[in-house]
């Protein structure tokens, strides 16, 4: 792991960039800590950002196949320290290592799938109305990209926005959350490893983010903001780049939906379940966020899931064997905490709940009589905390779900061919799993509706966020 922290500053034209203001980052297994690491000053963000538009000129000379051989090395390096990956990401973020060895190879994949895509960014050529006239479109790169990315998916929120950034031949500045720094540092080490320019991926740290965002959604040369994040903080970044007509992508909050239908396979909707809901201890923008269970088969559910839940160990994510690890910080587990106390105060009631744990981990628990109006049931509760919610047909199961302002992910179990159709056409979701509960793919569009966000990230649509169509008209004398 040490190779990978020898820049604990932010990273700037291919160089760590050290400042006097410094802060610890902390496991939230144990509160250690894991490093210090420096916040950027005001001229460190002018460095990257002239840092970055010089890159962007470069990047004009660099073909698409040298781009691709450039990602490719990227993802070699990403698999070869998969380890140190993994372990420096359960040290500042607190899910298990074997979660962690999952997200380092997803990330990977973006990497892997965007250096075969760097080279299909195909323009088109148009049949003319005048034989005299051609016309046809080439795609070109957008321009400086700012991202900013969360802390529950440190390595994938990444690769997943940088990769096609650079696949397009853009230059990126990164903001990544201040609570899981040390791994976007390791991953700008890398890609300069790999062979990217000084400047096309750049990694600011800082404990002021909001002003640091603000001053670049300011800034005319920044052409591109991407988001991973709250839709409550899209809407402000939305507002604040509209003076500068930012083109944007924005992945935003989630309320997922999950149904049970009497057709279902009970036993492969639980195990559907826990992956959905407690992978990275709840903390996931696609968890599982209401569980709606048809009346039919809600005992034999809840019996299944109960069994299933209970074998869940809670602890520290490097030991061997433990499910859930902490949550992250301890405003996110009063959060939870709260919560719960609402939904019980509201009517719910604990149907099973682990034994009480210290720190910033928190037991599993299923809680049964929710309603759609409770709190628990329209927050997105970002914990290992499953809210189950009956329904009695079809059209009220569609009803519970769509009445939400957020679009992002839905699943359903059922066996009926015909109901699988009706209800994947009726979901108002981006994303649906259909008797599956791990959707998220590296080729496949990733991305909401509603107030769940704007645009796509992965597969062929995740390249075209970073490229403009420019159409060209040429006559023939």
């Amino acid at each position: 792991m040490q190779l990978l922290l020898e820049h604990e500053h932010s990273f700037i034209n291919g160089k760590s960039y050290q400042t006097q203001d410094m802060f610890a980052v902390l496991n939230p297994a144990n509160q250690h800590i894991v490093k210090h690491v420096s916040s950027v000053d005001e001229k460190g963000r002018m460095l990257a950002l002239t840092g970055a538009k010089h890159a962007l000129e470069q990047l004009r000379l660099v073909s698409a196949v040298q781009r691709s051989e450039v990602l490719k090395k990227w993802h070699a390096l990403i698999l070869s320290n998969e380890e140190m990956l993994a372990e420096l990401m359960v040290a500042e973020q607190g899910k298990p290592l074997h979660e962690a060895l999952g997200e380092v190879r997803y990330a990977a994949g973006f990497v892997e799938w965007f250096a075969q895509e760097a080279i299909r960014s195909y323009g088109e050529t148009i049949p003319s109305q005048n034989t005299l006239v051609q016309l046809s479109t080439i795609k070109q790169p957008v321009g400086v990209v700012l991202g900013i990315t969360p802390w529950n998916f440190p390595l994938a929120m990444i690769t997943r926005k940088v990769a096609p950034a650079y696949a397009a031949g853009c230059s990126f500045i990164l903001k990544p959350s201040e609570e899981t720094p040390l791994s976007a540092i390791a991953l700008a080490k890398l890609a300069v490893q790999a062979g990217m320019e000084a400047g096309a991926f750049q990694v600011l740290i800082t404990t002021q983010p909001a002003e640091l965002i603000e001053y670049y959604c300011q800034c005319a040369a920044i052409r591109k903001l991407t988001f991973t994040g709250s839709t409550k903080v899209g809407r402000l970044l939305l507002s604040q780049s509209a003076t500068t007509i930012k083109r944007t992508s924005m992945e935003l909050g989630g309320n997922a939906p999950f149904i049970v239908y009497d057709s279902a396979n009970i036993a492969e909707a639980v195990t559907g379940l826990m992956a959905a809901k407690f992978r990275n201890a709840g903390q996931t923008c696609v968890a599982a966020n209401r569980v709606l269970v048809e009346q039919g088969c809600m005992a034999e559910f809840i019996s299944c899931l109960t069994t299933a839940v209970a074998a869940l160990k809670v602890g520290d994510g490097m030991v061997a064997g433990n499910d859930l690890g902490p949550l992250i910080h301890e405003p996110a587990k009063v959060k939870v905490e709260g919560l719960i106390s609402s939904a019980l105060k509201q009517g719910a009631k604990i149907h099973y709940q682990g034994a009480a744990e210290t720190g910033l981990f928190i037991a599993p628990v299923i809680l049964t009589h929710v309603t759609p109006d409770m709190d628990i049931a329209n927050t997105e509760i970002f914990g290992p905390v499953v809210s189950v919610i009956t329904f009695t047909d079809e059209q009220q199961s569609l009803s519970f779900a769509n009445g939400v302002e957020e679009g992002l992910a839905a699943y359903f179990y059922s066996q009926d061919v015909s109901q699988i159709h009706r209800v994947s056409r009726a979901l108002e979701y981006g994303m649906i799993g259909i008797n599956e509960g791990m959707i998220s793919n590296p080729v496949a569009p990733f991305g909401g509706v509603k107030q769940s966000g704007l645009g796509r990230e992965g597969a062929k649509q995740g390249l075209d966020e970073y490229l403009e169509v420019k159409y060209l008209c040429q006559k023939f004398d």
